[in-house]
């Protein structure tokens, strides 16, 4: 894996993008911004720093030995981001992250789609990225 403009671009466009797309549907949507009990700066410093941290392993994901394997860089996409946001649901319910509580069944899957949902969207920009970002490769001698 090379460390280059596409990786950072990557990096930082499905970070904001899956940011977005989690401050759109928990804080318009869901509204749940309002049960926070602590400053909502705070949260959102903190939810920020999360989403670098997952665009980050979204790319390393993206990129490793096994996905590399897959050629279809599409699915590679769409697998990363599911791999990721369903890791990302298992451990916030495990450790009972959640922004509402006394959550039925229901909600947990929609809030489990959801989250996977979200990092697919981030796959698919660094798809995009991957596809529009020519780095040349070194010669191999």
């Amino acid at each position: 894996m090379k460390i280059g403009l596409r990786f950072f671009l990557s990096w930082l466009l499905s970070s904001v993008v899956m940011f977005t797309l989690f401050y759109v549907w928990h804080g318009v949507f869901l509204n749940d911004f309002k049960r926070i009990q602590f400053p909502l700066f705070w949260f959102q410093v903190f939810a920020a720093f999360t989403y670098l941290l997952f665009g980050i392993a979204l790319y390393l994901i993206f990129e490793s030995t096994l996905l590399k394997k897959v050629r279809n860089v599409f699915l590679r996409g769409i697998v990363s981001g599911f791999a990721l946001g369903f890791t990302a649901f298992m451990v916030a319910s495990i450790v009972n992250i959640s922004l509402t509580r006394h959550l039925s069944m229901q909600h947990l899957m929609i809030d489990c789609v959801w989250q996977m949902i979200e990092q697919i969207i981030g796959g698919m920009v660094i798809v995009l990225l991957k596809l529009l970002i020519h780095e040349p490769q070194p010669e191999r001698a």
